[in-house]
C-alpha cells in the first residue's frame, strides 16, 4: 500500500513552521488525524515522529513537524508551554478536523499533556513515550549520569544542557554528544556519532526549555482533569524519565495504561520498534 507524504511551509501563529502530512491512502480520506510533537527543544525535530508515528500512516492522516524553534521552523516568539500548545492547535485547525490523537514522546510528552490539558475537547486519545509530569526527573537524571558505567561524563557539559545555559549551537552539539551515551539500552559508539551529526541544533529554544520552561513544570495537578484515553509506553532502562515518572502520570490519568519495554532505554519506538508500534496500533483500535 502507497502512503502519501507531503512536507510544507504553514503559517501558524504568525510563524512558519516545516510541517510533513504523512498518509492516509487514497481509499481512507476521512481517517483520524494523529499530531506528533518531537521531543527536545532546539535538538528534536519531524524526523523522530516522522519514523515512529508515521509507520501508523496507512490508517490515519499523521502530522509531524518542526516546532517554533526547532528544525526547520521559524523561530519568533517566545518558546512556552503555552505558545507550543497554542501551535498545536493551529495545526488541528489548519487540519480542518475538531478533535486529534495525540502523540509525543519525551519532551514531546510534555507537549501532548500540557495540549490535552489546555484544550480538553479537541483529544480522542493520547499515546505517551518516556516523559513526566513534573521536573522531578531531573534529579534523578543526574544521578544515573553520575553512576553510569559507560563512560565517564563531563558534568560541567552535563549541568549546561541540563540547565539551559549552552553558549551557541557548537556547544550545544558538544554537550549533547557528551549525554547521548546515556540514551539507549545498549550502547553503540558509532549510532551516537550518527545522532550528533543527524541533529538540527537550534540553542535558543533549548535553553529557553530548560532555563524558564522546565524549574517550575509541574503538570501533575491538572492530568486528573484528562478525559481522553491514554496509553504511557517507556523503556525499562530510560535514564532520563524513568518508568517511575511514567507510573506516575498513569496513577494521575484516569483513563490510562502503562507498558513497558524491557529491552529498551529512552527510545523504545527505535530499540523495540515492531512491538512498541503493534501495541500503539492496537490501543488505537481499542479506544477509537
Amino acid at each position: 500500500m502507497t502512503i502519501s507524504a507531503t512536507t510544507q511551509r504553514v503559517r501558524i501563529n504568525g510563524n512558519d513552521l516545516a510541517v510533513e502530512v504523512l498518509g492516509p491512502p487514497a481509499d481512507r480520506p476521512d481517517a483520524p488525524v494523529l499530531i506528533a510533537h518531537h521531543g527536545a527543544p532546539g535538538l528534536g525535530s519531524r524526523a523522530e515522529p516522522r519514523a515512529s508515528f508515521g509507520r501508523l500512516a496507512d490508517e490515519y492522516r499523521v502530522i509531524v513537524f518542526d516546532a517554533r524553534g526547532s528544525g526547520e521552523s521559524e523561530g519568533s516568539g517566545v518558546f512556552s508551554h503555552e505558545q507550543w500548545a497554542a501551535d498545536v492547535d493551529g495545526l488541528r485547525r489548519w487540519a480542518g478536523v475538531e478533535s486529534i490523537i495525540m502523540g509525543g514522546g519525551s519532551y514531546g510528552g510534555f507537549m501532548a499533556m500540557e495540549y490535552a490539558v489546555r484544550y480538553p475537547g479537541r483529544v480522542r486519545a493520547m499515546v505517551l513515550r518516556d516523559t513526566s509530569a513534573d521536573s522531578s526527573n531531573m534529579g534523578r537524571a543526574r544521578e544515573n549520569a553520575l553512576a553510569t558505567d559507560r563512560v565517564e561524563i563531563d558534568m560541567e557539559k552535563f549541568d549546561r544542557i541540563d540547565t539551559g545555559t549552552v553558549r551557541d549551537d557548537d556547544d550545544l552539539r558538544d554537550c549533547w554528544r557528551e549525554i547521548l551515551p546515556l540514551y539507549d539500552h545498549v550502547y553503540d559508539p558509532e549510532a551516537v556519532e550518527r545522532k550528533v551529526a543527524a541533529t538540527p541544533y537550534r540553542y535558543e529554544a533549548h535553553n529557553y526549555a530548560f532555563s524558564v520552561n522546565m524549574p517550575d513544570y509541574d503538570i501533575s495537578a491538572q492530568l486528573p482533569s484528562i478525559t481522553a484515553p491514554t496509553l504511557v509506553t517507556v523503556g525499562r532502562t530510560d535514564w532520563i524519565t524513568p518508568v517511575e515518572s511514567s507510573e506516575k502520570i498513569v496513577s494521575l490519568i484516569p483513563n490510562a495504561r502503562l507498558v513497558v519495554f524491557e529491552r529498551s532505554g529512552h527510545s523504545p519506538q527505535v530499540e523495540q520498534a515492531e512491538e512498541w508500534t503493534a501495541t500503539v496500533r492496537s490501543f488505537l483500535h481499542e479506544v477509537l
